[in-house]
């Protein structure tokens, strides 16, 4: 359009022996400035709009790489997690571990991450977000959850009421993960039989300088 470019009387396309189509397309498509075919094709690159008005082949452009994004493949069966909160002063530094498992016992997932100065309980229940998180992750549609904290165990069973305004918000995300599980059950164990989980929140507070 006249609105977009116009092309000087004192061209050279004024001259007869240059007036040939592809001299025409050549020179139309070379004179247009990137902006104007930027803003009149935004959907095309620039260099193959001008390859498209001169009657050229568009430039080769290299196979974009596709995007892949991890994905795990639901777990079948019932899962198994033990989890446990760890603070060396109660309150004091602070870690959490957690394990899963697969219906076979094989180990889906070791976990261990640093909490920052926090007291125990707040600790156990940031451990068990760190394994809901995981398993539901992983895909697990049906988990049993151990502990070694009774407390812990006794609220999410709903048998103790969560009375601690530090605890609630972390009692309500608890509630919320497993709300999104098709089944789950929790029960209290002893710490030998959490010593997996246990090691690994100590282990998060070991490397929090990492």
């Amino acid at each position: 359009p006249a609105s977009v470019f116009s092309i000087s009387r004192k061209s050279p396309l004024t001259k007869p022996e240059t007036l040939t189509r592809d001299a025409v397309l050549r020179r139309l498509a070379d004179g247009l400035e990137d902006a104007v075919l930027a803003r009149l094709f935004p959907e095309t690159e620039v260099e193959q709009v001008r390859c498209l008005i001169a009657g050229a082949p568009p430039p080769a452009t290299a196979p974009k790489a596709p995007v892949t994004t991890a994905v795990h493949t639901p777990v079948t069966g019932c899962c198994r997690l033990f989890t446990d909160g760890a603070s060396r002063g109660n309150p004091g530094q602070a870690g959490a571990g957690a394990v899963l498992l697969g219906a076979d016992g094989e180990e889906l997932a070791a976990r261990a991450e640093y909490l920052g100065v926090c007291t125990n309980n707040v600790a156990e229940y940031r451990a068990l977000l760190l394994g809901l998180d995981e398993a539901l992750a992983r895909g697990c549609q049906q988990l049993a959850i151990s502990l070694d904290s009774e407390l812990i165990v006794r609220q999410i069973q709903g048998r103790y009421k969560v009375k601690n305004e530090t605890l609630l918000p972390l009692y309500a995300q608890v509630q919320q993960r497993l709300a999104r599980l098709g089944s789950w059950s929790i029960s209290h164990v002893l710490r030998a039989q959490n010593s997996r989980a246990d090691q690994l929140a100590n282990q998060g507070i070991d490397n929090r300088h990492d």
